[in-house]
């Protein structure tokens, strides 16, 4: 538990320095292929972890297996873990905190999407539960890094337009105030609207690289984190794609599913 502690304590330091990129792992392989090129710390992506065991993302996996994932994943490297723990799997705050403790994490994602109701949580009862969430890691004696998801600008939010932004500055505010030592607002695209977050939300900010936004333009804008989700777990697919159709083209096989199976 001393080990998972100074994890989660070097995770939060990182929080307060240079851009901490997380390029995310989904495996032991991925994971351990993360630390051999140099980043300190491994961050999980659900959405990669519940497809490698046959799931769909937004909480269709068994929350067992993906902990087990988790656990596989920490075993293998000697830096931090991360967890993407989507919104909690309905579980309580001091169960989820165990479990994820159990699985050798160092911090976690907790987003505020209602995964069975669908939309967004309600704010305040999602701050709520945050708090519950730090205060049963404070309890513990591993003072686990809280990354608060923030999922308004995500199209199953319902807003659009600046009340993704002014929705996402509420929340974000409230979750800082609740514990969170870090708040995510996925899926902003343009610099306007992550830097007013930055200005707007006290502590650290979590965004994503993208067309607009590369690694030198969010550490300008004042970004702490920057996350890549299953990115390169798709592009590892993608160029599986790319390399079987040029293998295909070269045995003279015929294009299409199944084409030249015997």
């Amino acid at each position: 538990m001393s080990d998972l502690k100074a994890h989660a304590d070097l995770l939060r330091e990182l929080h307060h320095g240079n851009l901490l990129v997380l390029p995310n792992a989904w495996d032991e392989a991925s994971a351990e292929l993360v630390v051999e090129t140099g980043f300190p710390v491994v961050a999980t992506s659900s959405a990669a972890v519940a497809d490698v065991l046959g799931h769909g993302d937004g909480e269709r996996a068994p929350w067992r297996e993906m902990f087990a994932a988790v656990a596989r994943i920490a075993r293998a490297v000697p830096v931090p873990v991360t967890v993407d723990a989507e919104a909690g799997y309905g579980l309580a705050p001091d169960r989820l905190v165990a479990e994820l403790l159990e699985a050798g994490a160092a911090g976690c994602n907790i987003e505020d999407t209602d995964h069975r109701a669908g939309g967004l949580v309600d704010a305040a009862a999602h701050a709520d539960r945050l708090a519950r969430i730090r205060a049963a890691a404070d309890a513990s004696g591993v003072p686990l890094v809280l990354n608060a998801r923030i999922d308004t600008f995500l199209p199953p939010s319902g807003l659009s337009g600046a009340d993704r932004t002014t929705e996402a500055l509420r929340r974000g505010r409230l979750y800082r105030e609740a514990g969170a030592d870090c708040v995510y607002p996925i899926g902003v695209a343009s610099a306007e609207d992550i830097g007013r977050l930055v200005k707007g939300v006290p502590g650290p900010v979590n965004g994503n690289a993208g067309a607009e936004l590369d690694l030198a333009a969010l550490a300008s804008l004042g970004v702490a984190r920057v996350s890549f989700g299953p990115r390169f777990y798709r592009a590892g697919f993608a160029a599986m794609r790319d390399g079987l159709e040029e293998l295909r083209r070269a045995a003279g096989m015929e294009e299409g599913p199944g084409a030249g199976a015997s």
